[in-house]
């Protein structure tokens, strides 16, 4: 069954730092770039950050810029999201999404993507 799997979510104080990681099951992610998103309670879907394929592209969303970084592991086939200085407006359900020799442009759209986790839940809360 091929399907992503996040993980590193969990219960963080305001100030605090998680990472994320997104790893794939049942293929490999070296040819796909990665798309973070994520679902507050009652709010839609938004995009976080991307990477290409190549890795040589990252975009961040004006939320979370300044404060996130997005990377890859090739060895590992594994994708990281390194958020910093959490809020609890942060607090939400992330996923990561892949598309095959998928870019990453500057404006992140969740239609490109074709597969999905199942999200890792992300509570900032004192």
């Amino acid at each position: 069954q091929l399907q992503l799997v996040e993980s590193g979510g969990g219960l963080v104080q305001p100030g605090g730092s998680l990472t994320l990681s997104c790893a794939a099951s049942g293929f490999t992610l070296d040819d796909y770039g990665i798309g973070w998103f994520r679902q507050a309670p009652g709010k839609e879907r938004e995009a976080v950050s991307c990477i290409s394929s190549s890795g040589g592209s990252t975009n961040y969303a004006d939320a979370v810029k300044g404060r996130v970084t997005i990377s890859r592991d090739h060895g590992k086939s594994t994708f990281f999201l390194q958020m910093n200085s959490l809020a609890p407006e942060d607090t939400a359900v992330y996923f990561c999404a892949a598309e095959y020799l998928g870019g990453c442009p500057r404006r992140i759209t969740s239609a490109r993507f074709d597969r999905w986790g199942q999200g890792t839940q992300v509570t900032v809360s004192s």
